[in-house]
């Protein structure tokens, strides 16, 4: 894959008016546009004004629509040296700090102008470049706007900057296995803050070593929760913590073998994993099995927000798609968790604006699913499978899709031994756990630990010195199974997975 900067010369060399460049780190997308420019001016306009890269020039507090306007018609200028220094024939005009600005239609306008000038050859040798954290391009620009990205670090870069930085603090490096294991850990961070990590490590105990992967983890953390559209869950669930659905458990086991030996895997011949849809009832384990899953491939747990990828700009919500999209890839190998998948892609091919922007997201994450080959591991949970497009259910998108149904009397017998089991386990093998799991036909996972919760809070609160099967079949007969709460549909959802064919999570 060509670096950016390669990119960019390929776009310039062309003549594409406006090259779009969607990243936070400004720094790394200003080098590759130097590398880019074959020794061009450049001038910069910013929230300070406009300098000149060539000389100490500058014009500071002039408006971007001022700056605009002046470049568009230099001649009209009184003074001739101004004219020519706002003049932009092999030049490159870099704005930064504008995502707002590109609004404003006068703004608009002028870019509009000059594009059309460096398109019909009046402009020699010009480019514009704004570079922005977010895509925000007006419709009267899009024919004129050729959007890139700044590709994350990959782990051999990642791996150079933390062999660079060991050299300059005159440190010993890292161990081969150690520096593999940091390399994995700094991916998805930008170049200064790996390098602002490394920094405060050896200032606090004057060596890099693995009590640094927790400061990692923390920085990664805020990355992730700083993109707006994603968290990283801090996981303590395992596999044993799921009562039942051992078909599913055991497809993920097999799964975390090619995971954790992708590189043999994929010698083999296996392909990359792509990820799971898990359908279902409420409260059956959908949730507990994406947080186990993470914690069985020993990677960290992103949670998509769907509802947050919306943005009030065009274009806005396709790009917030793209970054979730490329910061799980950065992150990767790692779980992207989906919660309620019909919710985000609800209304999909109906008409209105806001059906568009859906259809569109839709698209993106489609065809991301269908070609991606990285190690970002999917796994998408939906409660009711007929709102979702049935595009999104053929074979190659997910790796397997399957239902979850309320659990049978030996998984209800275990959910219930897992339950009691954390809270109060010196009760557990006085209880009747039979007797239970036959007093609860239709209730789900989660009907269970609440009947498990308000019987020992019952029992704290009438100073019972233990929880009894008695005191545990009183909370059974005050709780509402989901199968009378839901009953039709229950049963309507249950037809729809077997006439589809899903796989039985259970055995």
């Amino acid at each position: 894959m060509k670096s950016l900067s390669e990119r960019m010369t390929l776009y310039m060399d062309a003549g594409f008016p406006i090259i779009y460049i969607e990243t936070f780190e400004e720094d790394k997308a200003e080098r590759a546009i130097v590398r880019a420019s074959s020794n061009r001016e450049i001038l910069e306009w910013n929230v300070r004004g406009l300098f000149y890269s060539k000389s100490d020039e500058k014009r500071e507090g002039i408006s971007l629509l001022e700056a605009l306007n002046n470049f568009a018609n230099p001649a009209a200028m009184d003074n001739e040296k101004f004219a020519r220094r706002f003049s932009l024939q092999r030049r490159v005009l870099l704005i930064k700090d504008a995502q707002e600005l590109l609004d404003v239609p006068e703004i608009t306008a002028q870019l509009k102008f000059l594009s059309e000038q460096i398109i019909s050859g009046e402009l020699p040798d010009a480019n514009i470049v704004i570079v922005a954290p977010r895509a925000n391009v007006p419709k009267a620009l899009e024919h004129y706007v050729t959007m890139l990205t700044v590709d994350y670090l990959s782990t051999a870069e990642i791996r150079q900057i933390i062999l660079d930085f060991c050299e300059k603090q005159d440190i010993s490096q890292p161990l081969d296995d150690f520096l593999r294991e940091l390399s994995l850990a700094f991916k998805g961070l930008p170049e200064f803050e790996i390098v602002n990590i490394l920094a405060l490590a050896l200032a606090d105990n004057g060596e890099i070593g693995r009590a640094d992967l927790k400061l990692i983890h923390d920085q990664k953390k805020q990355l992730v929760q700083k993109s707006g559209i994603m968290e990283m869950v801090t996981v303590k669930e395992k596999l044993s913590d799921i009562g039942g659905l051992e078909n599913l458990k055991n497809w993920l086991q097999a799964k975390a073998k090619v995971l954790k030996n992708i590189d043999k895997a994929q010698e083999y011949g296996v392909d990359l994993p792509k990820g799971v849809l898990i359908a279902g009832l409420p409260g059956c384990g959908k949730s507990l099995n994406a947080k186990a899953a993470a914690a069985l491939f020993d990677v960290p747990l992103l949670r998509m927000d769907m509802g947050r990828l919306m943005g009030k700009y065009v274009g806005e919500s396709e790009a917030n798609m793209r970054h979730a999209i490329a910061l799980a890839e950065a992150i990767s190998p790692c779980v992207l968790w989906i919660d309620e998948l019909e919710k985000a892609f609800a209304g999909i091919g109906g008409g209105g604006g806001g059906n568009e922007v859906t259809t569109r997201l839709f698209g993106t994450f489609l065809t991301w699913m269908q070609e991606k080959d990285g190690l970002a591991f999917v796994v998408a949970t939906a409660n009711n499978i007929t709102h979702l497009p049935p595009e999104l259910l053929r074979k190659g998108r997910f790796d397997e899709i399957f239902y979850v149904g309320l659990p049978s009397p030996a998984e209800r017998a275990k959910i219930f031994q897992i339950h009691i089991g954390r809270r109060r386990p010196k009760d557990l093998p006085a209880i009747d756990i039979a007797k239970l799991a036959k007093a609860t036909e239709g209730y789900s996972g989660a009907d269970i630990e609440g009947v498990v919760k308000d019987a020992i809070e019952s029992a704290f609160t009438q100073d019972l010195p233990s929880v009894t099967t008695d005191t545990i079949l009183h909370a059974i007969h005050n709780t509402a199974s989901l199968s009378v709460i839901m009953k039709e549909q229950i049963e309507k959802m249950s037809k729809e997975y077997k006439d589809r064919h899903f796989k039985n999570a259970s055995v």
